[in-house]
């Protein structure tokens, strides 16, 4: 059986990828994918990686989307001011007790996002 290693990148489509990549590279410190080899790409560090097909009709992100991402963070307290202080909408925090505390925000083109603080 093959095992993969962990997630090589996240492929999504977008109505102006070069904004949206800057903004994620602005706002979450997610750097746009190399278009040169003296570019660096993005290196995350070494965490839980959760993989969850969800059924079709679930409520946990809205139906218009087929996915969301899902990004652990350090400290969610400091994340969710740093977002609003940049005028991002913070939804209500949630906390899941063993697995840690998560919040919902969206990108400029309204695809989901989770910030996940981890126990």
């Amino acid at each position: 059986m093959v095992r993969v290693l962990g997630i090589g990148g996240v492929f999504f489509r977008a109505k102006d990828p070069v904004a949206l990549a800057q903004w994620y590279d602005e706002h979450l410190g997610v750097s746009p994918a190399p278009t040169a080899a003296d570019m660096q790409p993005w290196k995350t560090e070494q965490g839980v990686t959760v993989f969850a097909p969800f059924d079709e009709e679930t409520d946990y992100f809205p139906k218009d989307h087929a996915f969301m991402l899902n990004f652990r963070v350090a400290d969610l307290d400091v994340a969710c001011k740093e977002l609003k202080l940049a005028g991002i909408a913070i939804g209500e925090v949630m906390a899941m007790d063993g697995v840690g505390k998560f919040v919902r925000i969206h990108d400029p083109e309204g695809n989901p996002i989770e910030l996940w603080e981890a126990q």
